[in-house]
């Protein structure tokens, strides 16, 4: 079994960084092997809305970043995202780019377990987490939780270190994770068969 960690912080070895690292230990120790990808500094293209996706089943601007993540999600059993904190939410940059996976590929992703990860230096933290997890949640994934809110403290690069409270979070969250994906590998039932989707627009 496999997690894969996107790390959508511009810094590939900052704070973000350190909290997914916590997380990636626990899941090591717990026999999950792990990968964490970080989405760099490059410009990310968001969605604009065309539609192709539908047709093509793949994003229609089939960069480089957008096709490792998608092949690395698919083929992974867990996804965590973690993001720093910009103006209570998360990184504009990974906002895009998990905006076109969901969009394009959410039925690829459904039924794996997944959790946001925020960081932050002060405040915000739960909007990030909230915004993060609402790829998630409408989209049939198991949400995995905490024993708090799944968030880190720092500002400056490695201060995140001195969070021993967040720090704990991300391994309980590395346990929970773990437990969670070995219980459902032993699961007996079947993925639940959903209905066609009923879309209801309010403007006629």
């Amino acid at each position: 079994m496999k997690v894969l960690l996107i790390n959508g912080s511009p810094r590939a070895h900052g704070n973000t960084q350190i909290a997914l690292e916590e997380v990636t230990k626990t899941l090591n120790e717990a026999g999950i092997s792990t990968e964490i990808v970080s989405i760099g500094t490059k410009a990310v293209q968001g969605c604009i809305a065309c539609g192709k996706c539908a047709e093509k089943k793949v994003c229609n601007f089939s960069d480089e970043l957008y096709m490792m993540v998608r092949e690395k999600a698919i083929s992974s059993d867990g996804i965590i995202v973690g993001s720093p904190t910009y103006y209570a939410g998360p990184n504009g940059s990974l906002q895009a780019l998990l905006d076109r996976l969901f969009y394009s590929s959410g039925k690829l992703l459904r039924y794996k377990p997944a959790a946001a990860v925020a960081v932050c230096r002060r405040g915000g933290a739960s909007a990030t987490f909230d915004r993060l997890n609402k790829y998630f949640t409408i989209n049939c994934m198991p949400v995995v939780s905490s024993q708090y809110w799944n968030s880190v403290h720092g500002m400056t690069p490695g201060e995140a270190l001195k969070d021993e409270e967040g720090l704990q979070v991300m391994r309980a969250l590395g346990r929970n994770m773990a437990w969670m994906l070995k219980n459902l590998n032993l699961a007996k039932e079947p993925i639940p068969k959903q209905e066609e989707k009923i879309s209801t627009n309010f403007v006629r």
